[in-house]
């Protein structure tokens, strides 16, 4: 199995971000919302660690099929559109008041407005629309990125390319770098050409899975990336100054 480098080789132009578990603690929210859909439907009350058993295959990205699969696999006779509907009431309750409001944005705004100043920012997300317009708005972000992808706006979602593609535009994707936390996020930068950077907790036995889908680097928190970037320059000028003057 290839290892991970410790050491980022490359200044992106462009950076790329999945949202949950990379810019936003989705813990109290969407996951919180997964184990109390699947408890509504089936009476039995399931952890998060079998959440992340589910998280750690791929296909379930999307939490409403996460959830459907889920109550289905428990003996539940309910069918896809019946556990959606259940999703979203518990996850915007009344007037944005449910798990939504959980939600905890994690790059503070002084290092964003530093990256956006080194690199092009961009989201590519398996969240509908709403979702990321009420967190964008919300935690007063969206001037950080000009291009966001959602589920909605591709015809292949995740572990499909397609939302990648879409914002390199036909850039060169070697000089781009994807951010996420999951194995389709790892399939799709795979089968797009573009390096992945994941993120996950020190802990996390998905690491393993990440690595094994072409991982460059694994960080712990995405507030590390801006440490990581600053090292690629301080090397690139210190190789520059050895180097023999004609």
């Amino acid at each position: 199995m290839a290892r991970t480098s410790n050491k980022l080789k490359f200044e992106p132009e462009i950076i790329i971000f999945d949202v949950d578990g990379v810019l936003v603690d989705v813990r109290g929210s969407f996951h919180q919302t997964v184990l109390e859909t699947v408890k509504f439907f089936t009476g039995k009350r399931v952890t998060v660690q079998e959440l992340h058993r589910w998280k750690n295959r791929s296909g379930f990205n999307d939490d409403w099929r996460l959830s459907t699969a889920w109550v289905q696999s428990l003996g539940g006779k309910f069918e896809y559109d019946q556990v959606k509907r259940k999703f979203v009431e518990i996850y915007w309750g009344q007037n944005g008041g449910g798990n939504v409001a959980r939600e905890k944005w994690l790059l503070p705004h002084a290092t964003l407005r530093r990256l956006a100043a080194r690199a092009e920012l961009a989201l590519f997300t398996g969240r509908v629309r709403a979702e990321i317009d009420y967190t964008l708005d919300r935690c007063n972000v969206r001037e950080f990125f000009p291009q966001i992808v959602t589920v909605e706006d591709v015809k292949r979602p995740k572990p499909d390319p397609e939302g990648l593609l879409k914002i390199l535009n036909g850039r060169d994707p070697s000089k781009s770098l994807y951010l996420g936390d999951n194995i389709d996020d790892a399939i799709a930068s795979q089968s797009a050409g573009i390096p992945f950077l994941g993120i996950l907790p020190c802990n996390s036995p998905r690491r393993t899975l990440l690595r094994k889908f072409g991982a460059e680097i694994i960080l712990a928190d995405v507030r590390e990336l801006e440490t990581r970037l600053t090292r690629v320059m301080a090397n690139r000028r210190s190789r520059a100054s050895v180097l023999p003057r004609a």
